[in-house]
């Protein structure tokens, strides 16, 4: 659904030359209710994208409603998705955004092949399907639609809270296919989250959205994800963090530490520079490629893994019907609130990963 004419502030046909070229752009939207963000509609040619065959992700298939994303996290890994169509990954990604108008439509016609197996469909796996457009455009409603429809799974992932809109849809979706959902939370000191996500919904009200899931009898997953080395992976901090999901109703916790793709690395570095700038020094020697270092992810698991296990959050094994985006992913110093105090030697991390230069041999690798 788009935007009546009298919600349209400007109309633009020329500022996307990436997608001039494609020939599908509808309009270019701008409106003062979403001040700097400019809407660029176009009509899909397709809904359903196949994941590469070597891909790692537990799922075949995925939709991706919209393009680049408000929520506008520092650390977004689908940033450079937007440098195909002539943005950049920094701030075009925040404040244009690509909506595929006619998604639902034209996935009602690739579920009809006779083709289609009914694998399972996972949104959220590059853009938040949830962010704030959502509550204008209504997309999800008729993508559930039509993947329910059709007996074909699904998995959501999100940070926004535009899911509880939909709860009622979900489980009645779940009646008829395997209905996965998880809350991407990753931090819950609120000074920190909000600088670091500036569009994205309170970790509060995230935190209340896996209530409303869970009190529509569905479970909910909580993405601890990434974790900000020296500003998130503190005991205190982990500790908090799986209490609280635990007491909105979460069914499971899963977690990764940052990494930081090109496109993305400059975007996050480029944030810590302005506000922990004596962080900037720590980051560049840990991050010599995209991962963090396997002895840090190591410290790390040693660290979170008896945490998870503690607060009862580990993941069973075959507990969804769906396993998409919840699944086979677990493989894997702030000053201010909860990280604010000196930490205690023992709350650090190895003395090599927070010294200026890092051994060599402490390549990064692959989750």
């Amino acid at each position: 659904m788009r935007w009546s004419g009298q919600e349209l502030q400007t109309e633009q046909t020329g500022t996307l030359p990436g997608l001039a070229r494609l020939n599908n752009l509808v309009r270019s939207v701008q409106t003062p209710e979403f001040a700097g963000i400019t809407f660029h509609e176009v009509l899909a040619k397709s809904a359903l994208n196949r994941v590469p065959g070597q891909s790692a992700m537990p799922f075949g298939w995925t939709i991706n409603p919209y393009r680049g994303c408000s929520h506008a996290c520092t650390y977004c890994f689908a940033r450079p998705t937007h440098n195909y169509l002539d943005l950049d990954a920094g701030k075009d990604f925040d404040n244009e955004i690509i909506v595929k108008v006619n998604v639902a439509e034209v996935l009602h016609k690739e579920l009809a092949k006779p083709t289609w197996g009914r694998e399972l469909v996972a949104l959220g796996s590059n853009t938040d399907p949830y962010q704030r457009a959502e509550g204008r455009y209504r997309l999800m409603p008729g993508i559930i639609a039509e993947l329910a429809a059709n007996g074909t799974p699904l998995s959501i992932l999100t940070k926004g809270t535009l899911l509880r809109r939909d709860l009622a849809l979900l489980a009645e979706a779940s009646e008829h296919v395997p209905v996965e959902l998880a809350l991407s939370i990753a931090i819950y000191d609120d000074e920190l989250q909000q600088a670091v996500e500036p569009g994205t919904p309170s970790t509060a009200a995230r935190l209340a959205t896996v209530t409303a899931v869970r009190e529509h009898g569905l479970d909910c997953a909580v993405f601890l994800m990434p974790i900000l080395p020296f500003l998130t992976d503190t005991t205190a901090h982990l500790d908090e963090a799986l209490r609280r999901a635990r007491a909105a109703g979460a069914t499971s916790v899963l977690y990764t530490a940052l990494h930081l793709r090109p496109g993305v690395k400059e975007w996050y570095l480029g944030w810590l520079a302005r506000d922990y700038p004596n962080l900037l020094p720590r980051y560049r020697a840990l991050y010599h490629g995209a991962y963090a270092p396997k002895e840090y992810r190591r410290w790390l698991a040693e660290r979170i893994k008896p945490l998870i296990r503690s607060h009862g959050l580990e993941r069973v094994a075959g507990a969804s019907g769906a396993s998409g985006i919840t699944s086979g992913i677990t493989s894997g110093v702030r000053e201010g609130a909860l990280g604010q105090r000196r930490q205690a030697d023992g709350d650090r991390p190895p003395r090599s990963l927070i010294a200026e230069e890092l051994p060599p041999e402490l390549a990064p690798t692959l989750f």
